[in-house]
């Protein structure tokens, strides 16, 4: 079985990225898999961990077996004690998104996952960061992406990710909104295998304006995208009052949801996922998932740190893989060719999977 290959990036080494790389060492994964890190880092975590490692070393990329770990290295520039950041290592962790990348671009990997990173400490040393999305877009030379965290039978994108909030009526713009739900419908459709997706999408204000008392951000921005949308043959339904929106996923099928910020979107999702929720960038040349969680520099060491959110990552990334967006990589670095045939979907999120059933039995829901 010729299995996909995926990068996964280690993350900040005083986190748990290291921890979790361990773990995934004795589980048994759909792909093979190629950790991009400090292989000192990871077997003296494995140690503090008492967990039995063999790592693997060389360009080719074997299936990945439990007990077993291959592993691209890439040296941190300090020493590293789980739980203590140093900023003397925050150019280790960007040079891991890069890596990751060239070997995406090339073919070499058919996915990237992602472990957490820590933004404070990396523009302390110096570097502008602002996250995972951002980074990969600029180096990438794409335009605009779209953040998507999945899980729980949801799938909730972002029209806009870390503003603050007093700025976020004014990013939403006509301009912005065409922009994203031109990604996020494509993106359904290429990557997730969704022939016509529908997609609910939530209004700025209270109560989505409450006709304009509340503000008219809907009746003058986000309404009028949508119709022009809807012309083209998108299945858009909104703007809808973000305080009803999730509970009227229930009753009236869809694909995806789209909030207007991050604190808008994903509380529900976290709530109803978190352990095992995933974070989707969309948009950019290549796939690239991650976990919903952030370094948890207490947990790190400990053996506490829970790996569900990274299965989850691998196993969205491999069936994303599957729909074939990406080359098949050749277990060579650098050695990309070939598609992956056609996958059935992402089978995490079957609520999701059934609501688009119900709605083709159902066309009228």
């Amino acid at each position: 079985m010729n299995l996909p290959i995926l990068a996964l990036t280690a993350g900040e080494p005083a986190g748990i990225g290291p921890d979790l790389c361990i773990a995934l060492s004795q589980q048994a994964l759909p792909c093979r898999l190629s950790v991009l890190g400090d292989v000192d880092v990871l077997r003296n975590r494995a140690t503090q961990l008492g967990i039995a490692v063999e790592f693997l070393a060389g360009d080719i990329i074997p299936e990945h077996q439990p007990g077993a770990l291959h592993v691209h290295p890439v040296p941190v520039a300090a020493a590293v004690t789980a739980g203590v950041l140093d900023p003397r290592n925050s150019a280790h962790v960007l040079a891991l998104l890069d890596a990751a990348l060239a070997g995406c671009l090339s073919g070499a990997y058919d996915a990237m996952v992602t472990a957490p990173v820590h933004k404070g400490v990396i523009n302390d040393a110096g570097f502008a960061f602002t996250g995972h999305t951002e980074y990969l877009a600029d180096h990438s030379g794409t335009k605009k992406v779209v953040m998507m965290l999945a899980g729980g039978g949801l799938r909730v994108a972002l029209a806009t990710t870390h503003l603050p909030l007093r700025a976020v009526a004014d990013a939403i713009t006509p301009a912005l909104l065409d922009e994203v739900i031109r990604i996020l419908h494509a993106d359904l459709q290429a990557k997730f295998g969704i022939t016509r997706p529908r997609i609910l999408v939530a209004g700025l204000n209270p109560h989505a304006g409450e006709s304009g008392h509340l503000g008219r951000e809907e009746i003058d921005v986000i309404e009028p995208a949508l119709d022009r949308l809807r012309g083209e043959g998108m299945d858009l339904v909104g703007p809808l009052p973000a305080d009803t929106l999730f509970s009227r996923i229930r009753h009236a099928p869809c694909d995806a949801v789209l909030a207007m910020y991050h604190d808008q979107g994903l509380p529900v999702l976290k709530y109803a996922s978190f352990g095992a929720g995933v974070n989707i960038t969309l948009g950019l040349p290549f796939i690239r998932t991650s976990v919903d969680h952030g370094t948890a520099l207490d947990l790190a060491g400990t053996g506490r740190a829970e790996v569900g959110s990274m299965l989850t990552a691998i196993e969205v990334a491999v069936e994303m893989v599957a729909q074939g967006v990406r080359g098949q990589g050749s277990g060579v670095r650098g050695q990309g060719s070939g598609v992956r045939g056609q996958g059935s979907g992402v089978s995490m999120m079957p609520a999701i999977q059934d609501a688009a059933t119900s709605r083709t039995k159902n066309p009228e829901s």
